[in-house]
């Protein structure tokens, strides 16, 4: 009786598929314009903070706002005819945060597209994650052009050539895998990798965070021990709370830059602090520096003290631990393979830390200040035996270990 007087239940219909295209062309846009719309507005603040709006315009502060973009972007500027080529690398990290994100978001978005399983069967090819890739980065080139155009002057001069390459490195390489893991098509592809190649890649990965992990904390460490030198130049800049709020975000925005700095400091080659001078483990020959807070943490000029060479094994003990706690997931007891893994993270990982050094230095001002920053070639010399010998030791030390275990 229940069941005749119970009304038959509508047969669900299916989810209607948004198109591929719409949905990686406004991802792609979203990616770009939602950090320069965040620029954009940081720029009319400071403008407004900094005088009140009592000069300039506040398209002043959008071009600001769009130029910050773009340099994050590699684009590097020009003001008042000085060059300042290096890359505020905070600012990168937030846009590459924010396209793999959205990266993920769509790849869930076209999780059904492509052909089914027995269209796979058939031997039609999935072009899903390819097209979404292709339109994701075109999207983002488009907001990146206009943004050029609309921001670029001839007395700006940005670059277009290296906007563009960095906005194709971030979408294609690193949106890629984001669609791809957001759509499940990574999970298969990784499944057909040999085990031996995804733990070598992930070893890798484990010996470049644990030995910027140690960069950076050598670094708090160099700047907390002269924090009044940096508390100094901020007092002696004569800010308001404004100016120093902004100022302070300008400082944190360049941290990833100073930690690339001590990584090729740990290393042993240094970097540079103005043409002509050296910042390393054994020699420390700087000038005059620039007020600015970072600085404060630059040794003493003059001959180094007997224990900073010392500083140079800390690479090394960085690469064992990552390799280390990576085979930690991915066991083995042969001598063999642990020991080949080992030295192939650490020499990846060595072209990791050199691709950073590239890409932190650069002009920052005038005169000297034109050459700030490690040398990548030497960073990469350097980097190859240290983390590389240090993976070895690590992928042995862990062989031996887990080979006791097994017994």
């Amino acid at each position: 009786m229940t069941a005749i007087l119970t009304p038959p239940r509508a047969p669900e219909t299916p989810a209607v598929q948004r198109p591929l295209t719409l949905l990686a062309t406004l991802a792609g846009a979203a990616a770009a314009g939602s950090v320069l719309a965040v620029c954009l507005a940081v720029g009319v603040i400071g403008w407004f903070v900094t005088d009140g709006g009592v000069h300039g315009e506040p398209r002043d502060g959008l071009r600001t706002g769009a130029l910050a973009w773009l340099m994050s972007h590699g684009s590097g500027v020009s003001v008042q005819g000085t060059s300042l080529t290096a890359v505020p690398l905070g600012l990168t990290l937030v846009v590459a945060w924010v396209v793999w994100r959205f990266g993920l978001r769509l790849g869930e978005a076209v999780a059904g597209h492509g052909p089914d399983a027995d269209a796979l069967s058939d031997g039609e090819r999935d072009w899903t994650v390819p097209l979404a890739t292709m339109l994701y980065a075109a999207s983002y080139a488009v907001v990146a052009i206009i943004t050029l155009v609309l921001a670029g002057s001839p007395g700006t001069q940005p670059s277009e050539g290296r906007v563009l390459l960095w906005s194709l490195v971030l979408t294609v390489l690193l949106g890629g895998i984001a669609i791809a893991s957001g759509s499940g098509r990574l999970a298969v592809w990784l499944s057909l990798v040999p085990p031996s190649v995804r733990a070598t890649v992930q070893a890798a990965g484990s010996v470049l965070v644990w030995f910027l992990l140690t960069a950076a904390v050598v670094f708090a460490v160099a700047l907390a021990l002269d924090l009044g030198t940096a508390m100094n130049v901020l007092s002696r800049l004569h800010t308001d709370t404004g100016d120093a709020v902004l100022f302070s975000a300008l400082v944190l925005l360049l941290v990833p830059n100073a930690v690339a700095f001590s990584a090729a400091y740990l290393l042993g080659p240094g970097f540079a602090v103005g043409t002509g001078t050296l910042v390393s483990p054994t020699v420390v020959a700087v000038g005059a520096v620039p007020m600015f807070p970072l600085l404060a943490a630059l040794p003493d000029n003059g001959p180094t003290p007997a224990w900073t060479p010392a500083l140079m094994a800390l690479p090394v003990l960085a690469a064992a631990v990552g390799v280390a706690r990576s085979q930690r997931r991915s066991p083995t007891t042969a001598w063999d393979q642990g020991a080949l893994r080992g030295v192939v993270a650490g020499v990846l990982a060595a072209v990791g830390v050199a691709v950073l050094a590239a890409v932190a230095g650069g002009a920052v001002g005038p005169g000297r200040m034109t050459d700030v920053g490690p040398e990548a070639g030497q960073v990469l010399v350097h980097a190859i035996p240290a983390l590389g010998g240090g993976g070895l030791i690590g992928g042995l030390l862990a062989t031996w270990r887990q080979r006791r275990a097994a017994d």
